[in-house]
């Protein structure tokens, strides 16, 4: 009899221990998917204010419309990209040409005076600060899921239901590098 109960209290303890890992994953899954809401937040903030952008700086830059055209491109793409790298390709190109636009501005003294374009630059530049710590913060979820994912018990669990490993939202190589702008 005290084997019996013994046993009982031992599959009890196992289920609940499956149990509490398989919930424990799918926690996590869901704040992995919080967070890339959350660089979605961001990113639409970003893609509403480079219109209103180009709209105020337009007039001024008559020879530059092939560095707002690069601008307008960009952020189409950015806007129809899917899933983690097509964002993050699409992302990188848009900083790309958002760093061209800036330096072309710094050689408009009159634009860089406006105080809308300032506004707006401000308005970007502090829109990046929050889709970096988005990123961030998403790729460190990213990590501690895929790392539950990988470990053991909980590894076994996460085959036997279908879990599957999260790409990290990575900037590619091409789009870290500086951007060159020849202003003659």
């Amino acid at each position: 009899m005290a084997a019996l109960i013994i046993l009982l209290v031992l599959l009890a303890v196992f289920a609940l221990s499956l149990v509490g890992i398989y919930n424990g994953l799918v926690t996590l899954r869901n704040q992995v998917r919080n967070a890339w809401q959350q660089i979605g937040v961001q990113l639409k903030r970003r893609h509403d204010l480079i219109p209103n952008l180009v709209e105020v700086v337009k007039d001024y830059m008559g020879y530059e419309q092939e560095t707002l055209e690069k601008v307008i491109r960009a952020r189409n793409q950015a806007l129809s990209a899917t899933g983690v790298q097509g964002t993050a390709a699409a992302e990188g190109a848009l900083t790309g040409a958002l760093r061209s636009l800036f330096a072309v501005v710094e050689a408009y003294p009159q634009l860089k005076a406006n105080e809308n374009v300032a506004r707006l630059q401000e308005e970007l530049t502090s829109t990046e600060n929050r889709i970096a710590f988005s990123r961030q913060f998403y790729n460190d979820m990213v990590m501690r899921y895929n790392t539950r994912l990988q470990v053991f018990p909980s590894n076994l669990i996460a085959s036997f239901f279908g879990f599957k490993d999260e790409a990290y939202f990575e900037i590619p190589a091409a789009e870290q590098e500086p951007v060159k702008v020849d202003l003659r």
